[in-house]
């Protein structure tokens, strides 16, 4: 897991709409990246519909906000489309940048284990470097609570 001061590490990924986003490309902006486990599921909407619905005060604040899971570009489309979501989200497939930012981990539901992604938020500042991590999120008030540590910026 990665810890404020870090350099957060870059990194380039396709997103929903087909561009392509590279996390340097963004300075200085800050950037909230919120890691969640998969497109369409109950926690996972919420906090997608949470972001989305503050998401012209992250852009006042200056901040980008992008949601990253193992879901495929074409997944992502068809997420944003029926939740109406207003957040870029990112294709880590092979989960790359999950890995690298300590958010793939094993997991257990019903006794069985399996790796997934924890969901977690990193907020980096405009230097590139982390200011906050929020490992094993808990979806109500979250993006508010994210929302203030970005204007405390």
């Amino acid at each position: 897991m990665l810890k404020p001061a870090e350099e957060a590490p870059d990194f380039t990924l396709p997103r929903d709409g087909g561009e392509d986003v590279t996390l340097s490309g963004l300075r200085p902006a800050p950037v909230v990246l919120f890691f969640y486990p998969k497109d369409d599921t109950s926690g996972c909407t919420k906090e997608a519909i949470a972001f989305t619905g503050l998401a012209g005060e992250f852009e006042a604040a200056g901040a980008k906000v992008f949601g990253i899971s193992k879901d495929t570009v074409a997944k992502h489309d068809k997420f944003r489309d029926k939740h109406e979501l207003g957040i870029p989200l990112l294709s880590d497939a092979e989960s790359d940048v999950c890995e690298r930012y300590g958010v793939w981990k094993e997991k257990s539901m019903y006794g069985k284990k399996f790796m997934g992604i924890e969901r977690t938020t990193v907020l980096i500042g405009g230097d590139g470097k982390v200011v906050q991590v929020w490992p094993k999120v808990k979806v109500p008030g979250h993006a508010e609570e994210v929302l203030e540590a970005v204007k405390a910026l």
